[in-house]
């Protein structure tokens, strides 16, 4: 079917900790005889204080920044935002509303959640093509899906996320979309039933027959000629599966030329719903203007997608290999069980303390506490947080002249900061400290994704989304902004 519609810009968020594969078939030898060669690479996994909508968040913000600029961040112009996720972390909450609210958007844009299909964001991207004439769509990708202890997909899945923004194609665009095929099928290569923990995946070589090997030729022989294309005119396929089962897919499809990246897999992990994205990501990076993609998505069925790279390709901006080049080793297995809730670790009575949500507040305060507004004075400029009626510049002191000011975009510095052992973290140290922001005003915040002995005072920093803390007897989580190395 043709589709008319361009992705306009890309961004990607990984999270900063890989944990190794070799350790994780080390910790699990005991169940599972190790291989005899050694497993590479790394999956990544999000912080303690990470999920799949703070992940999103961050690349919705990435994706923005492209697109309009650092300084106008969430501000930009949308009509529509989708997220797609199948671990989205509230069942009955608009997660695609919370995600909105914290990228700062009017409340008249259009909010949509997509779940339960790791095909969500191709159906997503087919969509918002097809309304791109009218509507200027934020579309955003995110996983982090749990893995039981010594199973392949702890060492295959990886945590991530990824954004587009869609609309009508402009000499900026970086790729246009040129046609799209969908295939539905109730094929069963894995599932999750409501309210489980775990995927359970069915063998490989039904998947790999039944499904690779036979349903995505089919998509991709109808998309091509609906496209009036030639197989062997594709530069780049991105597909979600491994290497070598893209190259023997590309063969079968008669995708002769075709290029497939290998990284994604090999660093990240399989990022469920945000794969397709981070594939199509890393096409853009690798193709040049005029460069024809062939982008599958996979989930009971199959998503065909050509797109054209555009002349914008070449303006030198990587943000997969950014988020990838981004990261820290995790030296801990049983830490990493502690942060996803697989093992419970006894913190003492410090951890035993009451994390109910005043809602009436979180309400009435949402724009402080999710959009990270503070306050700036029209008569002196002075920004402070939280905004109030008064001025606090001592030469002031205005009375209702404050306007809300965006501080998640801004930056700051470390003025002080404590590494406090005593206090409960789940990730010790508790690392806070009086951040002082670029345009004047102090705030006292958590600090994240450093580590004992990492920060100093006056170290630059940025401000990133992230949880606060779970109330875990009402079963409701909190998100506030805390500050890291920039």
């Amino acid at each position: 079917m043709s589709t008319v519609g361009a992705v306009l810009s890309c961004g990607v968020y990984i999270p900063r900790l890989r944990l190794p594969r070799a350790r994780i078939a080390a910790e699990t030898a005991w169940a599972n005889p190790p291989t005899r060669t050694a497993i590479p690479g790394a999956r990544a996994i999000c912080n303690w204080d990470e999920d799949a909508l703070t992940l999103a968040v961050a690349a919705g913000r990435s994706c923005l920044a492209a697109a309009h600029g650092e300084a106008q961040g969430g501000a930009a112009h949308l009509d529509s935002l989708v997220l797609c996720s199948t671990t989205a972390p509230f069942a009955d909450r608009d997660d695609a509303v919370v995600l909105a609210t914290a990228l700062d958007l009017p409340e008249d844009v259009a909010t949509l959640n997509v779940a339960s299909s790791l095909r969500a964001a191709t159906g997503g991207l087919i969509s918002a093509a097809r309304h791109a004439a009218a509507d200027r769509t934020l579309l955003v990708a995110s996983d982090a899906r749990q893995t039981r202890v010594g199973s392949a997909q702890e060492l295959a899945y990886g945590d991530a996320a990824a954004a587009v923004l869609v609309g009508p194609a402009d000499s900026a665009a970086l790729a246009t979309v040129l046609a799209s095929q969908s295939i539905g099928s109730d094929f069963v290569d894995h599932y999750r039933m409501s309210g489980a923990r775990f995927d359970y995946a069915l063998e490989e070589r039904w998947v790999r027959d039944e499904m690779l090997m036979k349903a995505v030729p089919r998509a991709a022989a109808k998309l091509l000629a609906a496209a009036g294309c030639a197989a062997e005119s594709v530069h780049h396929l991105a597909i979600p599966v491994g290497a070598g089962q893209a190259r023997r897919i590309a063969a079968v499809c008669g995708l002769t030329a075709a290029q497939c990246d290998e990284r994604v897999l090999a660093q990240c992990g399989d990022a469920g719903a945000a794969m397709p994205l981070l594939l199509l990501s890393a096409a853009l990076e690798a193709a040049k203007p005029g460069e024809l993609i062939v982008l599958i998505g996979l989930g009971q069925g199959v998503d065909a997608l050509l797109l054209r790279a555009e002349a914008a390709v070449g303006n030198g901006r990587r943000p997969l290999t950014a988020a990838l080049a981004r990261q820290f080793e995790e030296t801990s297995y049983v830490r990493y069980l502690s942060h996803r809730g697989l093992v419970d670790a006894d913190f003492g009575m410090r951890a035993e303390r009451d994390q109910r949500t005043a809602h009436t507040v979180a309400y009435r305060k949402g724009g402080a506490i999710t959009a990270f507004h503070g306050g700036r004075c029209e008569r002196c400029a002075t920004v402070q947080y939280p905004q109030s009626r008064v001025c606090v510049n001592p030469q002031c002191r205005a009375t209702d002249t404050q306007v809300p000011y965006r501080l998640a975009d801004s930056r700051g510095r470390v003025k002080s900061f404590t590494e406090d052992w005593q206090a409960y973290a789940p990730r010790p140290p508790y690392i806070y400290g009086n951040i002082e922001f670029t345009e004047g005003g102090n705030l006292l915040m958590e600090a994240t994704d450093v580590e004992a002995g990492e920060l100093r005072v006056d170290d630059a920093v940025r401000f990133v989304f992230r949880i606060k803390d779970d109330d875990r007897m009402r079963g409701f989580r909190r998100y506030f902004w805390k500050a890291t190395k920039a």
